[in-house]
């Protein structure tokens, strides 16, 4: 999107893509501007009062007709302020269930350049920008003109020249502004810990998005951040209560005490021929003025704010998703693969994969090998379609993966890496990950534990299955996370099997366990595997040899030991 600098046309666009409600915020204006001209008609109310005033033209229907002119301008305020900021904190919740929807799914190459952490900060702290500017500052600042323009009118029309006198009041306007700022600081508080919270979740998700995309979670995460943001949009009502409450009271206490210095002081020059209610009126207009204008200067310092945050967001909102999220939907049983002249660079400059060429038939092992850095985790980033190739084709039996759709794909997939992913929750949460747990019994889960021979450390938990794991799985070991990846395997039941190198963080112990939990669930798959010890791979049925993003040998462990040196320098140094 071409936007012009220092333009609001984006910021306004976006507010208005957001579908604003309507009727909430024309109330809310409305009462707010309405009780600043009632405002305005207070200080010459009082005027007529104390310029009149004598104990004998005292009366009680006239003090509590006072009084409830106040109190009904306080309610008034009270409403506009609810109203207006359940505005913004609608606003706000559309705009990050629009962030959130979009967010979980870019491409995989968004987040290997962006920091999780900016990201976070885009979906939380950018919206709360525009928010506070909506529901604060923006009606503030539309009122203070109007009650800056009505005030210096009827000044203008009483005496200039009294103006002059009026300054003192700018220090009481600040010792009252000041209090009342670090009070709603206060209130602020719990808001700001729902944020944080809402924050950890979306950090650990965007953390994890390579298992959220090879488990296809989209959906789940996508249920969780909505009820988060729901979490959220209720908080931040309950604040907007509170601001309705106490920004009434604290005026109300102001007038009061005003109201009741002039008559005190009205008292006491009775029978002077100066007007003593011109003088006070004078105050009191000019404390209309002074509040406004101490306020302008956050609001425009507010909407610059929001003029970089709306940005940010629509840099976020203008990026494309993931090409297939529609396309066909396949199975892929038995189905061979064909990897033709396949090229990849994550920048024209710097090409990683040069026409790589491969079979897999089904049922095979293939093994992908070769020095650090020659592209061997690339080609499994293609062939999950975390990235497009540059050129060439990746087809399975007869069809370009590109056209099935991500979901179709990747939900036949299974994908067991060494870093062995998981995240916050249970060990059950775990093993469903991207699957609708409810559906899935717990026989069934201890079935594919004890398959991927995790099923004797989970009895040992007194929890079972219902053990916390710890953000990324920290409470269980290596190889208890390793099994637990290969029983989520399990239970997707995948057509294509892709590991990158599942026990090379393991001990020798954990090693042999895993290894067997791999091997059955090899059996009768398509698998890929990335290979950084050889004694893995002996009894692949094909061997790719990979260096500097080409392929320089392919065939079975014999074959390449006879036929290709470095692979032959390999096999001394790792299996002699």
């Amino acid at each position: 999107m071409n936007k012009k600098q220092g333009s609001l046309q984006p910021f306004i666009n976006l507010i208005l893509s957001t579908k604003i409600p309507k009727v909430p915020l024309i109330i809310g204006l409305s009462a707010s501007v309405l009780t600043t001209l009632a405002g305005l008609i207070v200080p010459l109310l009082t005027k007529n009062l104390v310029d009149g005033f004598s104990v004998s033209s005292l009366s009680i229907p006239l003090i509590i007709g006072i009084g409830l002119a106040f109190i009904t301008q306080a309610i008034i305020s009270g409403v506009s302020i609810y109203l207006l900021s359940l505005v913004g904190q609608k606003i706000v919740a559309r705009l990050r269930e629009r962030m959130w929807v979009k967010l979980i799914r870019l491409p995989v190459s968004y987040f290997d350049s962006q920091s999780s952490g900016e990201t976070v900060s885009r979906i939380v702290n950018d919206t709360s920008v525009v928010r506070d500017l909506i529901s604060n500052h923006f009606p503030q600042f539309i009122t203070g003109i109007i009650s800056i323009i009505g005030a210096v009118a009827i000044l203008l029309v009483m005496d200039w020249k009294m103006t002059l006198l009026m300054l003192i009041s700018v220090p009481l306007t600040l010792a009252i502004m000041l209090p009342l700022g670090r009070k709603m600081h206060k209130i602020s508080r719990g808001l700001q810990d729902e944020t944080a919270t809402f924050t950890g979740n979306i950090q650990q998700t965007l953390g994890e998005i390579r298992l959220m995309k090879s488990s296809t979670a989209e959906q789940n995460e996508e249920a969780k951040g909505l009820l988060g943001i729901e979490k959220l949009l209720g908080f931040g009502i309950k604040e907007a209560r509170i601001y309705a409450l106490i920004g009434p009271i604290m005026y109300l206490v102001v007038m009061v005490v005003i109201v009741m210095i002039i008559g005190y002081g009205g008292m006491r020059v009775a029978n002077g021929t100066m007007s003593t209610g011109s003088l006070i009126a004078f105050l009191l207009y000019l404390f209309q003025i002074i509040m406004p204008i101490t306020s302008f200067a956050m609001f425009f310092t507010q909407l610059q704010k929001a003029k970089g945050a709306t940005e940010r967001i629509i840099d976020i909102l203008d990026l494309p998703l993931e090409t297939g999220q529609d396309g066909l939907i396949m199975d892929i049983t038995n189905q061979p693969i064909y990897v033709s002249n396949v090229s990849f660079a994550y920048s024209k400059d710097e090409p990683i994969l040069k026409n790589i060429s491969l079979e897999a038939r089904p049922g095979e092992m293939i093994a992908f090998a070769g020095p650090s850095g020659g592209g061997k985790t690339t080609i499994f980033g293609l062939l999950e379609r975390f990235f497009e190739p540059t050129s060439g084709d990746i087809v399975i039996g007869t069809t370009p993966i590109n056209q099935l759709s991500l979901v179709s794909w990747r939900s036949q997939i299974g994908y067991v890496s060494q870093e062995s992913a998981m995240m916050a929750g249970t060990i059950r949460e775990n093993l469903c990950y991207g699957l609708d747990g409810e559906n899935i019994t717990d026989e069934r889960l201890w079935e594919v534990a004890k398959m991927a021979y995790a099923d004797e450390f989970i009895h040992a938990f007194s929890d079972g299955l219902g053990t916390e794991v710890g953000e990324r799985g920290v409470k269980l070991s290596g190889g208890q996370r390793q099994r637990i990846a290969i029983g989520r395997a399990f239970l997707r039941d995948p057509k294509i099997l892709m590991m990158d190198e599942a026990t090379a963080s393991l001990d020798s112990q954990s090693e042999g366990i895993v290894q067997q939990a791999l091997t059955r669930l090899m059996e009768g798959r398509t698998t890929f595997v990335i290979a950084h010890r050889l004694s893995t791979i002996v009894d692949a049925d094909k061997i790719i040899f990979i260096e500097k993003g080409h392929v320089t040998g392919i065939g079975t462990h014999q074959e390449l030991t006879q036929s290709h040196a470095l692979y032959r320098e390999f096999a001394e140094q790792q299996l002699a």
